[in-house]
């Protein structure tokens, strides 16, 4: 080996030794600018690490437990409705009996011996209050009592009179109630027949009371009259 060569591979082995050096002296300053910012702070790189490493999974087992959170809450509002549901059905089918037994009541009036007179008669005139003003909701039943209850036929017509701007004053319920077809309602029944709808008075108009008037043309003419107070009542004698 010449002289020459001795001194490139000595200055190869500075190079070498100097490079590995720098980088000791890099690493050195980059570990010791990491513990510094960590020690800055205030955390254990250790520590930090773990911190990564948990991090991840404190997430997974947040988001399970909001799920089940939500899965519950869900539960009960079901639970909350299905109860609610229950009551309901149970209060409807309350009010469905109370109907009932009204209408089976009303029924027996009908049929009851003595309840009515014999032949063609008119029960009250029933009133209700609507959510409208000035409108009501009405009732009317013609009814037949007899031992052999032949077919009726015939017409009913009834007006209601009041005072109006200081005067007396009549309006046929046909020209109050859309309901009706006509002043003459037609009657065909054998036991009852129940005439009913919705009446809107004129402004101003305050009634007193409701003339009606059954005529009937078969199985023999027969008619009869009657004269109703104007009285709201807050519903029908039954559910109908």
């Amino acid at each position: 080996m010449t002289g020459e060569d001795g001194r490139r591979r000595a200055g190869r082995v500075l190079v070498l030794v100097g490079a590995v050096s720098l980088l000791a002296v890099l690493a050195a300053g980059f570990y010791l600018g990491w513990r510094t910012a960590y020690s800055d702070m205030g955390l254990d790189p250790r520590r930090y690490r773990e911190m990564q490493r948990t991090l991840p999974l404190a997430r997974d087992e947040i988001s399970r437990l909001t799920g089940k959170i939500e899965v519950q809450r869900t539960r009960r509002e079901v639970d909350r409705a299905a109860l609610e549901m229950v009551r309901q059905e149970i209060a409807d089918y309350r009010e469905q009996i109370s109907d009932l037994e009204e209408a089976l009541q009303f029924y027996r009036g009908l049929m009851a011996p003595g309840s009515i007179a014999r032949g063609l008669s008119l029960r009250s005139f029933e009133l209700v209050a609507t959510s409208q003003p000035q409108r009501f909701a009405y009732r009317i039943v013609a009814q037949q009592k007899a031992r052999r209850h032949a077919l009726i036929r015939g017409v009913l017509r009834a007006e209601v009179s009041g005072v109006l701007d200081g005067r007396e004053v009549s309006y046929p319920l046909s020209e109050l109630s859309p309901d009706l077809q006509g002043a003459a309602v037609p009657l065909r029944f054998r036991y009852f027949q129940s005439i009913e709808g919705q009446l809107t008075l004129p402004d101003g108009f305050a009634p007193k009371e409701v003339r009606a008037v059954a005529s009937a043309s078969a199985p023999r003419k027969t008619e009869v009259r009657e004269s109703f107070p104007w009285r709201v009542q807050e519903k029908f004698s039954y559910g109908g």
